[in-house]
């Protein structure tokens, strides 16, 4: 029995303070996809120390951030906006070609199929920070060594377990009836694949030498991939422990406001806000708050490629907000 299918009772009996029930508990991952996920997480950071020693004493190619940086931009966007505001909450309609091209950026940033990533966060939605969420940070507790343990389990070490499966058929049977979110699932691996040959091919044909293609695949590759899955983490784990609650959510859930990830994140750090309106297409909800993802949606609004676009009601937020700034820790009330 996965946590997704645990019983209701379980879920009603917790009080917001104590470990989930089972939590320590972990359901038998099979060798292939242990060893699959293994390498996904392990390979870009000894990338990183290769690369270190490649530029120990020259330094980085300008050529080699640039395209890490246009990467990162492609397949950052098609996760906030593809995977996640588009598919997983219906924020906004796109035209047909425009929801596989942002699904096919999206499975490039080495994050997991489309269906399975919806999967997993509608998941997190319908259970956040109870029983039933794959990757809260209060698995085990809010004491010093249970929230220390969680942290970890939220960031990273739930992709090793059980908790990583998640019913496709109860959570995204919308992509499922899809063919074209189906081929692009189906198409996974390949376009991982992809991911990682573009850059070494722009490398080589910018400086046209295989000493270029091999730096460009490493950090226009390889580090962009791991810089950009830890981001993507980050929002999982911190985004729930540390910072801000303007607003209100859900009994129990302590999704944060974390302004340092901000721009990295594509506006996805802004999770108090979004946890408060999910189907918001702009997650950060006050003034100022950096939100690139609302911004590209903007743009295709403008030209005329998605509508139904969900945009803050001003007077929805003001009764949303909570008055003085709580503590991640206090839940909230139902």
């Amino acid at each position: 029995m996965t946590i997704d299918q645990q019983p209701v009772r379980d879920r009603l009996d917790y009080d917001g303070v104590s470990p989930f029930p089972g939590a320590t508990e972990h359901h038998a991952v099979g060798r292939a996809q242990l060893g699959l996920t293994a390498a996904i997480v392990i390979l870009p950071l000894f990338a990183l120390g290769a690369a270190i020693v490649l530029a120990w004493g020259q330094g980085v190619a300008l050529t080699d951030l640039l395209l890490a940086a246009v990467f990162y931009v492609v397949t950052g966007l098609g996760v906030t906006v593809g995977f996640h505001r588009l598919l997983t909450h219906g924020s906004f309609t796109a035209l047909p070609w425009l929801r596989t091209a942002l699904a096919v950026a999206g499975s490039m940033g080495f994050q997991g199929n489309v269906i399975d990533w919806v999967a997993v966060h509608r998941r997190h939605h319908a259970f956040t920070d109870r029983p039933g969420d794959p990757h809260s940070p209060y698995r085990y507790g809010t004491g010093l060594r249970g929230q220390l343990r969680g942290l970890a389990h939220a960031h990273l070490g739930w992709l090793f377990t059980g908790d990583a499966t998640t019913s496709a058929e109860r959570y995204a049977p919308d992509l499922l009836a899809d063919p074209a979110m189906t081929r692009v699932a189906r198409a996974f691996p390949a376009l991982c694949a992809l991911s990682l040959a573009l850059p070494f091919l722009a490398g080589w044909a910018i400086t046209g030498t295989l000493h270029g293609a091999l730096t460009a695949f490493l950090w226009a590759g390889l580090i962009r991939v791991a810089l950009l899955q830890h981001v993507t983490w980050s929002v999982n784990s911190l985004c729930h422990l540390i910072g801000n609650r303007p607003f209100t959510t859900r009994r129990y859930d302590r999704a944060t406001n974390l302004w340092p990830l901000a721009l990295l994140s594509f506006g996805e750090s802004w999770h108090n806000g979004h946890h408060s309106e999910p189907t918001c297409a702009r997650h950060g909800l006050d003034r100022g708050q950096i939100d690139p993802s609302s911004g590209l949606i903007r743009l295709f609004e403008r030209l005329g490629w998605v509508s139904d676009v969900r945009w803050p009601d001003p007077e929805r937020i003001q009764r949303r907000r909570t008055g003085p700034l709580s503590p991640a820790r206090a839940p909230n009330a139902d």
